[in-house]
């Protein structure tokens, strides 16, 4: 069995705890100047003949540092302590054993003389002396493991103080080690701190460098002009050209000066004339189906109605492109059923400047109306009675009692028993309110039967009339015809 040196412990101290920082040396107001030599020793570096740039010192410091930074690793130290417990730990297992197996012999040489004993006492003769020998044997051999039992204990005992030598050992390493990392660390600290600086410094070198450059660059962009400018005055030829230019500009910029004014002019009169106009009229009228609305002078200084062109159109309330109501070009006007809910504009022009006239809301339904439709419908054929005031544009002096036939397939107009005329619903028939007007435009619907033929009837209420047309409409989409003005577009069901 090998035996353990007491001065086992005094070599693995010295072995493994080796001062880790003890060639690192930094100086304060410098990067440390060293170099790496053999066997990872550091030595003192010479002064370089060769005069490095800053970054070139600033790159080489830090492949130093890093490289110093893995030399300082502690991990070997701590292996190399880890395997001195290991073998206390293995050494002690051993001597444990050998306790157990010394025990278990003394228990086999104990009973080997107790039956020796008992056979010498029922031999005689050379066979009584053969015991006696060999329990003078196993005397001997009991006194041999006491002795090697008292060695084991010695052993025992030095494995043990080993043990806690190296117990108490690697816990001092551990400390040291902790020690000088954190040292090294600081160090490392610091010495990444004055790089930064160094890195902050030239950065702001090259800034004042740039600056300075900047400068040097517009002082002598001023010296060139001053230059050009002290050569053009010893060029008398070029200067005169230089003031025939100039007076020629001046001549122009006076010009465009006066075309500028009378622009103003002109500007400032049509803005004071779109004023006026935008204060002169205004709509006047109940903005409802059934009623009709009026462009009413507010004061004396506008131009006249018969003087001024007028054009009405019909605006989405929801907002949108507004729609040209066409021939609704007077003065009046009244709202018939495809109007409502939408709102109404009149675009007044006078000598090139247009004012836009604007109800305030979108025409309302006539109360009641739709109940009253609702029960004309269930009718077959619906009679109005109406008075005839054009017929294909030219007025018509007769002022006899009509009848209009409103049915689900076709409109007859009649004079007593006489069809004046007769067509079922197409694309080519158009019924609408008059657009335009005096005011019992809300009275009075247009009605073209066909190309050509064409009728201005006038009804006994503003409610007649409106049914009438909301009625014809209704029994025409029923044929899949949508019935509206000239140039209307009618969505369906209107």
């Amino acid at each position: 069995m090998t035996r353990v040196s007491r001065d086992f412990g005094n070599t693995m101290q010295k072995d493994a705890v080796p001062a880790v920082s003890a060639d690192v040396v930094f100086a304060s107001s410098r990067f440390p100047n060293y170099k790496i030599g053999a066997n990872n020793q550091v030595v003192d570096g010479k002064d370089d003949p060769k005069v490095l740039s800053m970054k070139e010192v600033v790159a080489r410091e830090t492949a130093q540092l890093l490289e110093q930074q893995k030399r300082l690793s502690v991990r070997d130290l701590a292996n190399k302590f880890e395997k001195g417990l290991a073998a206390a730990a293995k050494l002690s297992e051993e001597a444990k054993l050998r306790e157990a197996a010394s025990l278990e012999k003394h228990v086999l040489l104990k009973k080997l003389r107790d039956a020796l004993e008992s056979l010498r006492g029922r031999l005689a003769g050379r066979n009584k002396d053969d015991v006696e020998e060999a329990i003078a044997m196993v005397e001997a051999l009991a006194v041999q493991l006491t002795q090697r039992e008292g060695e084991l204990i010695q052993e025992k005992a030095e494995v043990k103080k080993l043990a806690d030598f190296l117990k108490k050992a690697s816990e001092d390493a551990k400390k040291l080690v902790d020690e000088e990392r954190a040292f090294a660390r600081a160090e490392i600290e610091s010495a990444r701190a004055a790089v930064q600086r160094v890195e902050e410094s030239l950065q702001e070198h090259e800034r004042m460098s740039r600056a300075s450059g900047k400068q040097d660059f517009e002082e002598l962009m001023k010296e060139v002009q001053e230059a050009r400018r002290i050569k053009m005055l010893h060029q008398p030829s070029k200067v005169m050209d230089m003031e025939h230019e100039l007076r020629a500009l001046r001549i122009q910029l006076a010009e465009k000066s006066k075309c500028s004014l009378l622009l103003r002019k002109e500007l400032a009169m049509s803005k004071r004339i779109e004023e006026k106009l935008s204060d002169s009229y205004e709509l006047d009228g109940s903005e409802a189906l059934g009623s009709y609305l009026r462009i009413k002078p507010c004061s004396n200084n506008g131009p006249e109605l018969s003087k001024c062109s007028i054009q009405w159109y019909r605006v989405p309330s929801e907002g949108g492109k507004r729609e040209l109501i066409s021939g609704a070009t007077k003065s009046v006007y009244a709202p018939e059923p495809f109007d409502v809910g939408r709102i109404l504009q009149a675009e007044i022009t006078y000598n090139g400047q247009q004012i836009t006239l604007t109800t305030t809301g979108a025409v309302d339904p006539a109360p009641g109306l739709g109940s009253y439709v609702e029960a004309l419908v269930r009718k077959h054929d619906v009679e109005f009675h109406v008075v005839v005031t054009q017929m294909n544009g030219v007025d018509h002096p007769s002022e006899s009692i009509h009848v209009l036939h409103v049915g689900k397939m076709r409109i007859k107009l009649c004079k007593g028993k006489m069809t004046i005329a007769k067509e079922y619903y197409s694309t080519s028939m158009q019924l609408c309110g008059v657009r335009g007007g005096g005011n019992a435009a809300a009275q009075a619907l247009f009605w073209q039967a066909k190309k050509g033929v064409s009728f201005v009837l006038a009804f006994e209420s503003e409610r007649e009339r409106n049914a009438t047309i909301m009625l014809a409409r209704r029994f025409a989409f029923d044929c899949n015809i949508m019935l509206a003005g000239p140039e209307d577009r009618s969505p369906l069901g209107s």
